[in-house]
């Protein structure tokens, strides 16, 4: 498996692993277009030219980061591509001098916070019915720059 840039062409294919994970809260197309767009840091996880996994981060400035969005297709959870996403997002913002990285997830996505935890990701937070259309509440986590 390999973490290489996020390109146009990919969004085709990560599609069907948003819509799978995310159901009627997935990002569409055009969101993902318009990350690269903004010139985001995006990587794909990439094993025998298929894509596994996706990750995206926001720096917004040497104040903060944001993790955008981290995704592994269901038949290739549980090998520890979630956390290689992670690490190097996690990277990234210390390349650029990023002070705190920030991230959203689900309050009921606890093996998603279990991770974060890992990486020492606090909560700090609660935006109440952040995911739509559930409503789903989502807990804010910052880790502070080591």
């Amino acid at each position: 498996m390999t973490l290489t840039r996020m390109r146009w062409w990919h969004i085709a294919e990560i599609l069907p692993i948003e819509e799978d994970l995310f159901g009627a809260e997935k990002w569409s197309a055009a969101m993902f277009w318009n990350e690269l767009a903004m010139r985001r840091f995006y990587l794909v996880a990439v094993e025998e030219q298929r894509i596994l996994g996706y990750a995206g981060l926001s720096v917004v400035d040497a104040e903060e980061s944001w993790v955008q969005n981290i995704a592994v297709r269901r038949d290739a959870q549980k090998r520890g591509i979630g956390r290689d996403l992670l690490e190097a997002l996690l990277a990234e913002a210390a390349r650029q001098g990023s002070g705190k990285t920030l991230l959203e997830v689900a309050v009921d996505n606890e093996p998603a916070q279990r991770l974060y935890a890992r990486y020492d990701f606090e909560p700090v937070g609660i935006r109440r019915g952040y995911y739509q259309p559930s409503n789903t509440d989502a807990l804010v986590m910052m880790r502070s720059a080591h």
